[in-house]
């Protein structure tokens, strides 16, 4: 584990593997870099892998006020660490961050996406407009548990005994520990609706969908693809949206060639 200093002085954690043109791994929500570890070791028999924690997770610090603008200069400290330009891949609620962070001038040669999780309008219920707010007020009032429970079974819709088994199981601590950053992809996220940055993404850029995944999710999969000026799509057959690192790294080498 290496670390680099953000803008604002916060420590941003990040695991370096592999050697050839460097990519760099972005995590989605409710999870630290050690979610993108399997795929970081598959890929570093290409590349340079740069898998990082996003800020207020894992062994990266946080600060006391969250702007998304933040983790821009998280991603611009790790490209420096990089030397510059580089390849992204950004996963679910961390897909939506690495398209934005893209839009605002990352030196992205190549931007991949992993099922950002938009959703039309009719294709399912979009979680409420204050979701960040809910979390951050569950947090405040020492109620991690409820913050990582409402994420499970209000944003990601999982049945409730689902969500009873989890909060048995060993894993269930490391939720409540990062709870307070569901605020942070809830902020990034918005409504949920496509963002009007992605007509700024020049990158190019493909959007993988999993073959087996839910109707709305490849419906917003396609929406996003119609929104990106430079974009084409894959489809990762039989996969959901807890991919397989293995099904995925052939076609990410492909594309990040």
């Amino acid at each position: 584990m290496e670390k680099v200093t953000s803008a604002d002085g916060t420590a941003i954690a990040y695991d370096r593997m592999g050697s050839g043109p460097a990519v760099v791994l972005v995590c989605g929500g409710s999870v630290d870099r050690m979610s993108n570890a399997p795929l970081a070791t598959l890929l570093a028999q290409n590349y340079t892998v740069y898998n990082y924690d996003r800020r207020g997770r894992g062994d990266s610090g946080d600060a006391a006020e969250y702007a998304i603008e933040r983790e821009f200069e998280d991603l611009d400290a790790i490209f420096a660490a990089a030397g510059g330009p580089a390849c992204l891949y950004g996963t679910s609620s961390g897909a939506a961050l690495a398209l934005l962070a893209t839009a605002a001038g990352r030196p992205v040669t190549k931007l991949a996406l992993w099922e950002p999780p938009y959703i039309l309008e009719g294709t399912r219920e979009r979680p409420p407009a204050d979701t960040a707010s809910i979390y951050r007020a569950f947090v405040a009032e020492g109620r991690r548990d409820k913050a990582a429970e409402y994420f499970m079974a209000e944003v990601v819709g999982m049945p409730a005994e689902f969500v009873a088994m989890a909060k048995e199981s060993p894993w269930w601590p490391a939720q409540e520990a990062i709870a307070h950053t569901l605020a942070y992809d809830a902020t990034i996220m918005g409504d949920y609706s496509i963002p009007a940055e992605a007509a700024a993404v020049t990158a190019p850029t493909r959007v993988f969908t999993g073959g087996a995944s839910e109707d709305w999710m490849k419906a917003g999969n396609e929406a996003v693809l119609a929104a990106l000026p430079n974009a084409t799509h894959r489809v990762i057959p039989d996969q959901q949206h807890n991919v397989d690192p293995a099904a995925l790294a052939p076609a990410l080498k492909e594309f990040f060639g």
